[in-house]
């Protein structure tokens, strides 16, 4: 049976974000995965999950300037010693909250730059991190992200990620495979994610259009739910969508799956 983890940045956005934790285990999640940790102590964090009997399934790197509409510096030639800051820093989160596997957000493609330097400079990067979360049996997660919701985003695809794990040698790099993205960008989900299963280590979704819950747009979830659990995936899968109501309200798809509830 599938391991779902509740992405908490945008599922349980009814309630502050520490209390979402709660919210989570309250209908059943296992785990949980969100953006970014780095706004928190990590004590806060760590009583959170602890307190609901909750797994920390992932986060992000730092990706840059949220706010100003940055979606990750690791493509940025000009930003490598900020970048290896960044890994420093969410090895100390991750470490702190048992978490075993972060994903790097490539970028925009900056104005100016090439688009090869651009590449370079990732791959450059990936070596680093990779090196570095390795010597804390930390994963490295790329993920491929459609160029319909952040256009110039310099990762779009599947076999654009393959790729460049292979020119940076490292065995410690990984995709994160998010359906609703890879929907958008090749289409052709079930035989890619069972082609490339060895190197899938986390998957996300969301329906498409709309990036809500199953069941709300054109993708068959029950049957590929049905298809991972078939074909071996033991990773987990998030929850990364936008509910078209209430969370609560939309996990009528969730409840088959639903571990139990937990009195919070």
């Amino acid at each position: 049976m599938p391991n779902f983890a509740a992405n908490i940045t945008m599922l349980f956005q009814e309630h502050d974000f520490l209390d979402r934790f709660a919210a989570a285990a309250k209908e059943g999640f296992q785990g949980v995965e969100y953006l970014f940790p780095y706004d928190f102590d990590t004590q806060q964090l760590v009583e959170r999950l602890t307190a609901n009997g909750l797994t920390q399934v992932l986060h992000n790197l730092p990706a840059g300037d949220w706010g100003a509409g940055e979606r990750g510096i690791a493509i940025f030639p000009d930003r490598q010693g900020e970048f290896q800051d960044g890994v420093g820093r969410a090895i100390e989160y991750a470490n702190a909250l048992g978490c075993p596997q972060v994903n790097c957000l490539a970028g925009i493609v900056p104005e100016g730059v090439d688009e090869a330097a651009s590449r370079d400079a990732f791959v450059d990067n990936m070596k680093f991190a990779a090196g570095k979360l390795k010597d804390e049996d930390i994963k490295l997660l790329i993920e491929p992200i459609n160029t319909r919701d952040i256009p110039g985003f310099f990762l779009t695809g599947t076999t654009q990620a393959l790729d460049i794990i292979a020119d940076t040698g490292s065995d410690n790099i990984w995709v994160q495979y998010d359906i609703y993205h890879m929907q958008i960008m090749e289409g052709d989900l079930a035989p890619t994610m069972k082609k490339h299963l060895d190197r899938i280590a986390h998957i996300q979704f969301a329906d498409n259009p709309g990036r809500h819950e199953p069941g709300t747009g054109e993708i068959n979830y029950q049957f590929l739910f049905n298809f991972l659990d078939g074909i071996g995936y033991g990773g987990w899968i998030g929850c990364e969508y936008i509910p078209a109501t209430t969370t609560a309200e939309g996990l009528g798809w969730y409840r088959p799956y639903a571990g139990t509830p937990k009195a919070v």
